[in-house]
């Protein structure tokens, strides 16, 4: 018998992860559900590959150099003489993540102009891609989201033609080079944005904004500054200087921020690049061939860095707080509409946060499931099973996995109604496939469900996930709570840190809660939103067939029935006290809606066996109290494992519980 030693003994073989697109159960059963199938089959090889490129040990590398050397100003801000010198470093890793999401369009492909026919499915392959791109861009998708809500805000002023006969020539210039930017696949010519809100004085409340915008404009008849030499784009006419609190993405190339421009008026939108052009600018270094010391550069547009924000997740991402004197910018819409404008962003960015949460708990089931491979555990006596063959550990799998679907089924249908609202105005491709997902709405019902699902989706979800992801961790026991740089794939921790941020930014829980109140109760709109919801339980309900099926669309309607009551004759000011509970009650009981449609429309005994136990945890079931106990015909380890790996169970298992090969982690 001989001693283990730190080389010697068992030593635990790696699990493999796999690419997600095609192991993930619940997401081959979205992109099922919403997909036309000749859609799916043209955009399933280009997403496949993305699906391997982001586990790839390159990949990896840069995000543990990103999460290591995090991002500083050289000389805390100032030069060697003490003149201040705003130089913000980030890490070769954070630059080479942002790149490849660059070069793979992850915010490009909403906007290609070579894709027409995707149509209102854009936003669905988009977010697809995202899903399997979150875990592994080390928060890079957080200016990027920033990116794709600037880019559809200046897409509406561009396009829309009450809007665009606003602009003035030089304004249509300076946005479209703007977006043009922004929707570009090259690395060294794409930009991200800024989305500059928060403030000391009211958090996601923007009406105590204490950042003032003066109209400005530089003396007629004079050159005017400029922000970009090169692209010959002027700075805007509006003076603004203030302070902004929060500020990601620090290192981005413009910003979209709120700005009040006049006492009694609502806040103003803006558009500033980050950088202008100062042609008296001298370089300490940079000499011609003569001896002769240039002049002109680029320096932040009136933006100081007060000090980087030391956070307890998204450690690689550059936030900042920022102060402005006299930034040039350029006023979007009208005066005291910023709001209006704003909500466009708001929208996009809310949807990528609710992505990235279920992106990291995607990842950590994936992990999850492939570590249960590899992994055995004592069962009493001296017996040992693979953790895949533990009814325990596979049940707390099988369970984790069905709240995962229920919440991928609420965030991909808010996507697809993010995608039809994007493209109401627009006239039907002959190659663009019919919609095939039975609560496709009609027109005039899109625009108050996204008002509705806009807010709600990131209340429950994201604050949702992270005692999911918690779970994930948990289920790869010690080896789980470690920062695991050393095999990045594995590091559920950093996950866990960066979900935590989702319930937070962008509208915390409460706040999203309440606006989700306010929407439904609005004097002029709320009502079309309670109508729209109804529609959407009417329509999940019918065709309903069998004693057991009827029952449980009664029950389910019943809850909606009691929650339409309340918000009917509930005044604002009485409902709000209630907004978390009403919110996230109402976000369950369109999921169950979702789950009895998605059960409709691709049966079998694992979606039955997930959606008989997600109702009945969640008060759908017979009692309705969501204590009692559920049983699924073949119920056990083998439901369990189809559940989790699929209806042909785990693959490329063989004796003894491991997997042939290693890692190519």
């Amino acid at each position: 018998m001989e001693p283990s030693s730190a080389n010697t003994g068992f030593i635990q073989q790696q699990p493999i992860i796999k690419n997600q697109f095609h192991e993930d159960v619940s997401l081959q059963r979205i992109a099922k559900l919403y997909l036309p199938p000749s859609l799916l089959e043209k955009v399933s090889p280009e997403i496949s590959r993305l699906g391997d490129a982001v586990l790839s040990q390159q990949i990896f590398d840069w995000i543990t150099d990103s999460e290591r050397n995090t991002p500083y100003l050289r000389g805390s801000g100032r030069d060697a003489f003490g003149r201040p010198k705003q130089e913000l470093i980030v890490t070769e890793g954070w630059r080479k993540l942002q790149e490849f999401g660059f070069a793979n369009g992850v915010v490009a492909i909403n906007y290609d102009s070579c894709s027409p026919s995707n149509g209102p499915y854009s936003r669905l392959i988009q977010f697809i891609r995202c899903h399997l791109w979150e875990a592994s861009c080390a928060n890079t998708m957080c200016p990027a989201a920033m990116q794709d809500g600037a880019a559809r805000l200046l897409q509406r002023h561009l396009t829309t033609p009450q809007l665009a006969a606003n602009l003035s020539p030089t304004e249509r210039k300076v946005f479209q080079n703007a977006y043009d930017h922004l929707t570009s696949r090259d690395p060294a010519y794409t930009w991200t944005s800024g989305q500059w809100m928060t403030e000391r004085s009211g958090g996601s409340d923007v009406s105590q904004t204490e950042t003032v915008a003066t109209y400005s404009p530089f003396p007629p008849g004079q050159p005017v500054p400029l922000a970009s030499k090169e692209e010959n784009m002027p700075l805007g006419p509006w003076s603004i200087s203030g302070f902004k609190w929060f500020s990601s993405a620090t290192d981005s190339q413009m910003t979209i921020l709120l700005a009040k421009t006049r006492p009694g008026m609502g806040v103003s939108a803006f558009f500033a690049p980050m950088r202008r052009w100062n042609p008296e600018l001298v370089s300490p270094t940079i000499t011609t061939c003569a001896g002769v010391t240039t002049t002109g550069g680029t320096e932040l547009n009136g933006v100081t860095i007060s000090r980087l924000k030391n956070k307890f997740g998204t450690v690689g991402l550059p936030t900042a707080e920022l102060e402005m004197k006299d930034m040039r910018g350029w006023l979007i819409g009208k005066e005291g509409e910023g709001i209006k404008e704003i909500s466009t962003i708001l929208n996009i960015t809310r949807v990528h946060t609710t992505v990235s949460s279920m992106g990291y708990l995607g990842r950590g089931i994936g992990v999850a499931k492939a570590y249960a491979l590899v992994r055995e555990a004592g069962v009493g006596k001296g017996h040992r099973l693979p953790l895949y063959r533990h009814p325990l550990h596979m049940r707390t799998l099988a369970d984790l996995t069905s709240e995962y679907h229920g919440l991928m089924l609420l965030t991909f249908y808010t996507l697809y109604i993010l995608g039809l609202d994007e493209h109401a105005s627009m006239s039907p491709s002959s190659s663009s496939p019919l919609p095939i997902h039975p609560l496709t709405p009609p027109k005039e019902k899109v625009g108050p469900l996204l008002r509705t699902l806009s807010s709600l989706h990131k209340s429950f979800i994201c604050h949702t996930t992270v005692p999911l992801t918690f779970s994930c961790m948990e289920s790869l026991g010690g080896v789980g709570y470690l920062v695991n740089s050393e095999s990045e794939h594995l590091n559920l921790s950093r996950l866990f840190r960066d979900a935590c941020v989702g319930a937070i930014w962008e509208g915390t829980t409460d706040v999203l809660a309440g606006d989700t109140v306010r929407a439904l109760k609005h004097a002029a709109v709320g009502k079309e939103g309670v109508e729209a919801l109804g529609w959407l339980v009417e329509m999940g309900m019918a065709g309903l067939e069998g004693k057991e099926g009827k029952e449980e669309g009664e029950r389910i309607t019943k809850v909606w029935e009691g929650l339409k009551r309340k918000l009917e004759r509930g005044k604002q000011g009485e409902l709000l006290p209630e907004a978390r509970g009403l919110t996230h009650r109402l976000a369950e009981v369109l999921i169950a809606v979702l789950w009895v449609v998605d059960a409709r429309v691709r049966p079998g005994r694992e979606v039955e066996g997930m959606k008989r136990r997600w109702m009945a945890k969640h008060g759908f079931g017979p009692s309705g109290d969501g204590e009692e106990e559920v049983k699924v015909e073949g119920d056990g380890l083998e439901l369990d494992l189809a559940i989790v790996y699929g209806e042909e169970g785990p693959k490329g298992v063989v004796e003894g519980g491991s997997v042939p090969g290693i890692s190519k982690l």
